[in-house]
């Protein structure tokens, strides 16, 4: 049987929880879930540990003492897979802004057609995104153009957060040295895969804004962003990355 696992980091999502969890152990691959939960004070954890019971062996969880930021909890949920032997390692949403039935179609460009991260692309058949008001879409669009342009990367959403990364890409990605926790995060993620010329390949899906709970974005990740892939490519330049 394919290692597969979810890890989904939360914040004070549980609107979201149950009904997420429910619906990736409905899919007809047996994926398990890792849950990065950062101390949410509306009790995300606490329900997470009751579904435990009923997904035994299938359903896991992680809690932080606080809210230290997307990327710091995706390295977590990424070293906890990786201790575990997980051969398939998946970043997504609590929010169903990434549809789980789109799990099963990353899964096979990585399983059955040679990529070695898949990633669910918002922008790689025009723009598929859902619900959001038009400045949060261009400003999503034209970051991956601006990454393109410094990075040099042919990807055509650098900061999407719904992927399958192969286990030996995690393993020689260098997790300890990531230092960028927002859309910077997403965005370092694919810079090292591809220094390190693994195959990645864009799956088109239809991005659906968050209809239940409070988006994290801030004006601090997107500077972070902005001026964090201009540090990537002046680190790659001088083999610091």
């Amino acid at each position: 049987m394919t290692k597969a696992i979810v890890v989904i980091p939360t914040y004070n999502e549980i609107e979201n929880i149950e009904s997420i969890i429910d619906a990736v152990f409905s899919l007809t691959t047996s994926f398990h879930i890792l849950i990065v939960d950062d101390n949410s004070p509306d009790g995300t954890y606490v329900k997470v540990k009751e579904l435990q019971t009923k997904y035994k062996d299938r359903l896991f969880l992680e809690v932080r003492n606080k809210k230290s930021g997307l990327g710091t909890a995706y390295v977590h949920g990424f070293k906890w897979a990786l201790s575990n032997e997980y051969e398939y390692i998946f970043e997504m949403d609590a929010d169903f802004s990434h549809n789980p039935n789109d799990l099963e179609r990353l899964l096979e460009a990585c399983k059955d057609k040679n990529a070695d991260v898949a990633i669910g692309s918002r922008y790689s058949t025009g723009v598929n995104v859902v619900n959001w008001p038009l400045n949060r879409v261009l400003m999503s669009y034209f970051a991956s153009i601006y990454v393109k342009l410094i990075t040099g990367m042919k990807i055509h959403d650098a900061t999407a957060g719904f992927i399958c990364y192969k286990k030996n890409v995690l393993e020689n990605i260098k997790l300890d040295r990531i230092k960028f926790i927002g859309y910077a995060f997403q965005i370092e993620m694919k810079y090292r895969a591809y220094v390190q010329k693994f195959n990645i390949v864009e799956v088109p899906i239809i991005f659906t804004d968050r209809t239940k709970g409070v988006s994290k974005m801030s004006s601090s990740i997107i500077r972070e962003a902005v001026f964090g892939v201009i540090m990537l490519r002046i680190r790659k330049l001088f083999n610091k990355l």
